[in-house]
């Protein structure tokens, strides 16, 4: 049958137009005038169209009513009415009813709240939630306008590996890809692990970036992004963390940190103004359901000039803040979460892009600075948001040969494993700039969910790969 969607009724139906429509039993009410109510979604949007069984008609539909509860999906064709519901401008008289798949009363998700944590146990039905829907809805609405932003400003999407044998990062928590039969390695005795047995003969591993081979791109066909699932097989169990999730990562040509910190203000004012605009209903629901006043946060985001603040800057501010932190703040150490949400939340009043990192606490493609005695520092910059801390973390990269390898050297990087990256700089090197940003992070800040976990269909964390 075709059919038409439950958002296209609601928004443009008009009483007396005849519609098909299909979708999941959210609830099923019979009133004392012999009228029979059901609530139907299908996914399309956050609302539900009530469709109703006339109690002359009651005889008629008696077998497949018989069959309608919660979690049921069904098929359903008739005539829209003008509603004297409050809420809703039409529903559906019904003509036919089909039952294509019962639920059941051991259906987990009845009409009651139900906390994350038991959803996250059920994450192939949480989709049917209210909350997990809108969720679904912003998320496409956001990637949408993620690739609208660099489509319209001219950048070319590449699709960088998903396997790859370089760290980017440097911190060595990689997930190793391999071939290998492992419950047999573990019988045979103790040995070197000879890695020409295995299907690259050299350790390979799951992504952490794809920084490194979108500059390749970058240098060559100009402004450049990726788009794609990244890993890290990081052992933690915050709200914050993730073993797979996507990043996006732009790379410029000819672009010094100022563009990039230009490139990074835009892209986020953009995105969060495109949800705004795209997915009101959800946003709404978010404002109302899960965090009271995030529109308002999210509307001074779209429309705030971003602070600039240097390191040092930072550290001075937070030194003097009379705050009591559970990280102490000095000069040479990463910003803990606390640290730059006290910038952006008390002392900005907004977002904040903090920029010139130590370099020691930076990796090796980071454009080293000029700087005076120990201090030395990178240009590297990070966009701290309202509610969220760090939201991307970005640099000018090393553009000059000698200094790169000595970074590499001191990281405890082997250049001749980075040949091909070296070349780069070997043959027209150009500065260039570039930024990555953990989507999931950016669904955080749209939809004031407080656990990373629930912004991703299927989440992959220690000990979980359901699903």
């Amino acid at each position: 049958m075709s059919r038409t969607t439950i958002a296209a009724v609601l928004a443009d139906g008009q009483p007396g137009q005849s519609v098909d429509v299909a979708g999941w039993v959210r609830t099923k009410r019979d009133s004392k005038q012999g009228l029979t109510f059901i609530e139907l979604n299908d996914g399309s949007c956050l609302s539900n169209l009530q469709l109703i069984v006339a109690a002359e008609d009651a005889e008629t539909f008696a077998a497949e009513l018989a069959k309608v509860s919660t979690g049921a999906s069904l098929e359903a064709s008739g005539t829209l009415k003008e509603s004297p519901g409050k809420g809703q401008r039409v529903e559906l008289g019904l003509e036919s009813l089909t039952v294509l798949g019962g639920a059941g009363e051991d259906y987990p998700l009845q009409k009651k709240r139900h906390t994350f944590e038991f959803l996250r146990e059920i994450a192939h039905l949480r989709p049917r939630s209210n909350t997990f829907g809108c969720i679904a809805r912003v998320r496409n609405a956001a990637t949408f306008a993620v690739h609208r932003f660099f489509q319209d400003r001219g950048f070319l999407n590449i699709h960088t590996p998903i396997i790859t044998t370089s760290d980017c990062e440097g911190a060595g928590e990689m997930f190793r890809v391999t071939t290998i039969d492992l419950e047999k390695l573990a019988e045979m005795p103790p040995r070197t692990l000879d890695h020409k047995f295995d299907f690259f003969a050299k350790p390979a591993f799951l992504t952490v970036s794809g920084q490194l081979e979108a500059e390749i791109f970058a240098t060559a066909t100009g402004p450049c992004y990726t788009f794609g699932p990244t890993f890290r097989a990081e052992n933690s169990n915050t709200t914050r963390h993730l073993a797979e999730f996507w990043m996006i990562e732009p790379e410029v040509p000819f672009m010094d940190l100022d563009g990039d910190m230009r490139l990074a203000e835009d892209f986020v004012r953009a995105v969060v103004g495109e949800v705004l605009e795209h997915c009101p209903e959800d946003m709404a629901f978010f404002d109302q359901r899960i965090d009271k006043g995030i529109l308002a946060r999210l509307e001074a985001v779209r429309d705030a000039e971003f602070a600039r603040c240097s390191y040092s800057e930072a550290v001075d501010l937070l030194t003097a803040s009379g705050q009591e932190w559970e990280y102490p703040v000095e000069w040479g150490t990463n910003l803990q979460a606390e640290h730059e949400r006290w910038l952006t939340e008390e002392h900005f009043g907004k977002p904040v892009v903090v920029y010139d990192y130590p370099a020691s606490i930076k990796p090796f493609y980071m454009y080293v600075n000029e700087d005076a005695g120990e201090r030395t520092t990178v240009r590297a910059m990070d966009v701290l948001v309202p509610g969220i801390g760090e939201l991307i973390g970005g640099s000018q990269r090393e553009d000059r040969l000698d200094v790169l390898e000595r970074r590499m050297r001191e990281g405890g990087q082997e250049p001749s494993e980075y040949d091909w990256y070296l070349d780069l700089r070997r043959y027209g090197t150009v500065p260039h700039a570039g930024f990555g940003l953990g989507f999931e992070r950016l669904l955080l800040l749209l939809t004031g969910m407080q656990n990373i976990r629930d912004v991703i269909p299927f989440p992959r964390t220690p000990k979980n790969a359901a699903f």
